[in-house]
């Protein structure tokens, strides 16, 4: 799929759910279809963070979220807050779980991917696996529910990479439904990507306190 341009751009409208607000930080629920941050252009300039900020002055980013994929999102309210939360996230500190609808049934209970992934230049922003030149990935999933036709799946990235859920549940040869970037045929034909981030679990950065932060899957 090519990059994304502002005609095929349509984010939902009204604010984002609230988490968690203190001094610190501000935790929402992002909705599908709207960029964590501003692409290029004025046509994409509507994202999250650009609406959080004209309700709460000064919020940073730390992490992102796909467009298509809803769920937790933290961001900081002062550089202090952003840089001890950064780091969190930089030495894999915080605890992230996901929830996805996946093509066809599942076999096995769980276990972990561990490909390697690497930007797949020529059909950016696609990435693939590489075991010679991609950086590590890792994986960890668990089968919730399955059918006939689909299963459900919690997954629980180890590391961080671009499109790390969606490559590796395709790697196993049940595409994430919805996905556009990689699923094929009717698994495409959803008004959604079926991917959740329904879990983020990390330390206050104003004492360390270990915070829980929960928000469940809209389908």
């Amino acid at each position: 799929m090519p990059p994304l341009h502002a005609p095929d751009y349509d984010p939902p409208t009204g604010p984002p759910e609230l988490v968690h607000v203190d001094h610190d930080l501000l935790v929402v629920v992002k909705p599908d279809g709207l960029l964590s941050v501003p692409g290029k252009g004025p046509a994409l300039a509507d994202c999250l963070i650009a609406r959080l900020q004209a309700a709460y002055p000064g919020v940073l980013l730390v992490h992102r979220l796909d467009r298509d994929t809803s769920g937790v999102m933290i961001f900081a309210r002062n550089p202090n807050a952003q840089r001890h939360l950064g780091l969190q996230f930089e030495k894999r500190h915080t605890k992230k779980r996901y929830v996805a609808r996946v093509e066809g049934r599942v076999q096995g209970d769980g276990g972990r991917v561990d490909l390697p992934l690497i930007v797949d230049w020529p059909n950016r922003p696609l990435q693939r696996i590489d075991h010679d030149e991609g950086r590590p990935a890792q994986t960890d999933w668990q089968v919730i529910d399955r059918s006939d036709t689909e299963s459900r799946v919690s997954l629980t990235p180890i590391t961080g990479r671009s499109h790390q859920l969606r490559v590796h549940m395709l790697s196993l040869g049940h595409p994430i439904l919805g996905d556009t970037l990689y699923a094929q045929g009717p698994a495409r034909d959803h008004p959604r990507m079926m991917l959740h981030a329904e879990l983020l679990e990390l330390r206050h950065p104003a004492g360390g306190r270990w915070m829980r932060f929960e928000a469940p899957a809209p389908f």
